[in-house]
């Protein structure tokens, strides 16, 4: 298959061309799977998370250069909301990144198809298909739409949260559940007003607490803070490579039971369109002849022997 040949070498046409099988082709991506697993799971995962408008985009066209001077090969992929119109991902994110797409760092939005939040199973798998290639780390961006930041931070083994001092004059105007997830948290567009009491407030609110988070102030625009902010990251990976393995586990149990509850359900859907009874007792339901807890539980009887 050269495809897979390829694809070790870390050609772009064959990773565009393997993401997109494993977003949009289920029979192929499990074929494609099959091969590449046993070389997966080798690289440090940088999640990268924030309100819109925190300007995710531009800090990491930066930090990737800085990191490829650090002697890492990142790789980035965005999760954007689906476009509505056609099904795939929103690409308008991806032109701020151009500088570091030059320097040779594969970069790829995916659409986030809505499976539950934005994670699903076609992210997982671009990941695997990027550290087939080669690349350690591979950075994703989510585009900060609620579920998705918390979820994003499962799947990383470094989750990075971006404020600007535009989301708000206080720390009561950041989500509670971004304030439990990150390892980093960054204060961005450090250029503008606000960017003191925001890096305080979010010092005194989140570094206090046992996680003990590292808190940092960047700006794209002043080209300050980048490197520094390369280096933590650079230096992390080194520190969370020695625990991938815990979280590993944790990850592919979860990854596994989506997987069952997933084909149950599948099976499930199938097998109700074609049950007598669910046609029968919907019936009753219909004219109050039964109640619908008591119509489940005898439709479910029928179907779990």
């Amino acid at each position: 298959m050269d495809l897979l040949v390829d694809l070790k070498k870390g050609k772009r046409g064959a990773i565009a061309k393997a993401i997109s099988i494993m977003e949009n082709d289920q029979p192929e991506a499990k074929k494609l799977l099959k091969k590449i697993f046993k070389e997966t799971g080798t690289s440090i995962v940088i999640g990268i998370t924030g309100p819109a408008g925190a300007g995710k985009s531009s800090l990491i066209n930066k930090t990737v250069v800085a990191m490829k001077k650090l002697r890492t090969k990142p790789a980035v992929l965005a999760v954007d909301p689906t476009s509505h119109v056609t099904g795939g991902a929103i690409l308008g994110d991806r032109v701020r990144m151009s500088e570091s797409t030059d320097s040779g760092t594969y970069i790829r939005s995916i659409a986030s198809r809505g499976a539950t939040g934005a994670v699903s199973r076609s992210l997982r798998n671009s990941i695997r298909v990027l550290e087939y290639a080669g690349f350690n780390p591979v950075i994703i961006e989510s585009v900060g739409a609620g579920q998705t930041e918390v979820e994003i931070s499962n799947i990383a083994d470094i989750t990075v949260v971006v404020f600007n001092p535009n989301t708000g004059d206080s720390i009561q105007t950041i989500k509670a559940g971004l304030t439990e997830i990150g390892d980093i948290y960054l204060v961005n567009k450090s250029d503008l007003d606000g960017t003191n009491q925001l890096f305080d407030a979010v010092r005194d609110f989140i570094g206090a607490s046992e996680r003990n988070p590292i808190i940092l102030k960047t700006s794209v625009k002043k080209n300050s803070g980048i490197i520094e902010f390369a280096k933590t990251l650079r230096k992390m990976m080194d520190e969370k490579k020695k625990i991938k393995h815990k979280k590993d586990q944790e990850r592919l149990e979860s990854e596994l039971k989506d997987i069952v509850l997933n084909n149950i359900k599948e099976k499930m859907d199938e097998m109700l369109e074609s049950d007598k009874s669910f046609s029968k007792y919907l019936k009753k339901l219909l004219s109050k002849e039964i109640d619908p807890f008591e119509a489940g539980d005898k439709i479910t009887k029928t179907l779990v022997k």
